[in-house]
């Protein structure tokens, strides 16, 4: 059968996101979720599936009639039962680096597929894991990666793909997944989902 001509839309204004959707050969379209970024939930898998959601639906329903899907994300780090968000400024970012300094800590990822095709509505949600562990670091050495910059807009105030890397001592699962969307469980339920609803 002959691909549909689908609109795909990365609900997030994530370079890291846009990065990997880019390298799976996907060709989207960004349109940002304006949405507030809070839930009830306290499990983190719970967590991270409902805030994606929650952004996936609001770029959805801006949306008109039309072949679309809508790829929604929220990733979540999570260690000693908190979740670590962004810092809020350079204390709460070493506060986060120091307690993540030595430790294994557990990187969520929340995704949501939703779509019109043919009239018809489709969702998926679903969530990746991984475990990070990240070496001794001394407090001049967060010092100086706070000084970076690095930190300041990521969940858990590090980017293992950044200048971070150094610091991580191995991890398992989906490296995408830490970098905040989990290619290999994402490339398997779009096929799926597209299989299901008739387009391939």
């Amino acid at each position: 059968m002959e691909k549909k001509e689908l609109r795909y839309i990365l609900a997030s204004g994530s370079p890291r996101r846009k990065e990997i959707l880019t390298s799976m050969g996907i060709d989207y379209e960004v349109i940002v979720a304006d949405v507030e970024e809070k839930t009830d939930k306290t499990v983190p898998e719970e967590m991270v599936k409902e805030l994606a959601s929650l952004k996936a639906a609001a770029v959805a329903g801006g949306l008109g009639e039309g072949d679309w899907l809508v790829i929604g994300a929220d990733t979540l780090v999570w260690h000693e039962g908190r979740a670590l968000g962004k810092p809020a400024d350079e204390k709460q970012a070493f506060e986060m680096i120091r307690s993540l300094s030595g430790e294994s800590h557990s990187v969520y990822t929340g995704v949501m597929l939703t779509a019109l095709l043919s009239g018809k509505r489709y969702t998926d949600v679903f969530y990746d894991r991984s475990i990070v562990k990240v070496k001794e670091m001394t407090d001049e050495e967060i010092r100086e990666y706070i000084e970076s910059g690095e930190p300041m807009d990521k969940a858990g105030a590090y980017a293992i793909q950044g200048i971070f890397s150094k610091y991580i001592e191995g991890f398992e699962g989906s490296y995408d997944n830490v970098v905040g969307l989990p290619s290999e469980m994402l490339a398997e339920h779009l096929n799926e989902f597209l299989v299901n609803a008739g387009i391939k």
